[in-house]
């Protein structure tokens, strides 16, 4: 809850918050799937991983679905002047391209996160116990989202503003209707 409301507060839209904390469930399914090869059960330790997890997996996201808005929003001022409405070809190459943009370093973050906690994993010291039960749904859950959060996420940002090309029709696209709505200003970028 406290993560959709800070979701809801930064893109002022319910829509993209959903969006943003679809990468969850995968980055949890992850973690689940690790603690039960690792037979771990629940404990306060687990709890705080998956904490730690949601954190990663929704920054991750979010991070994301701002290079999507970036390149869609480039298009539509493309679009502008050369005054043409943009088609469902411009929305699948504005997703494509900003979901190519973040491929690099979505991966170098998970290779990081999981690298560095993988010692941990394998670790006998005295107190590896707890840690291990900190490090094993970070690490099972990065795995799952990294993958899903890079196929899953833009396609489902594709649908929805396949939905709103359709619902808004071309004069208001052309009007500026759906780049006002996404809040971030054509041609910048944001360093990961």
């Amino acid at each position: 809850i406290v993560i959709f409301g800070l979701l809801y507060f930064n893109f002022r839209s319910t829509a993209e918050s959903l969006i943003v904390m679809l990468s969850l469930p995968f980055a949890l399914a992850g973690g689940v799937w690790l603690m039960w090869i690792l037979n771990y059960n629940l404990s306060v330790a687990v709890a705080i991983g998956f904490i730690a997890l949601a954190g990663v997996a929704a920054q991750t996201a979010v991070v994301l679905l701002i290079y999507l808005d970036q390149a869609w929003n480039h298009t539509l001022g493309s679009k502008r002047q050369s005054g043409s409405a943009p088609t469902r070809n411009d929305l699948d190459a504005a997703v494509e391209f900003g979901a190519v943009e973040r491929l690099r370093p979505k991966m170098m973050t998970v290779a990081a996160i999981t690298l560095s906690l993988v010692p941990i994993l394998w670790s006998q010291e005295t107190g590896s116990d707890v840690l291990k039960r900190i490090a094993a749904p970070m690490v099972g859950g990065l795995i799952t989202s990294a993958g899903l959060t890079l196929i899953v996420l833009p396609a489902i940002y594709s649908l929805w503003r396949e939905r709103q090309l359709g619902q808004l029709g071309a004069q208001s696209i052309h009007s500026g209707a759906l780049e006002r709505e996404t809040k971030v200003p054509p041609g910048q970028l944001v360093a990961s």
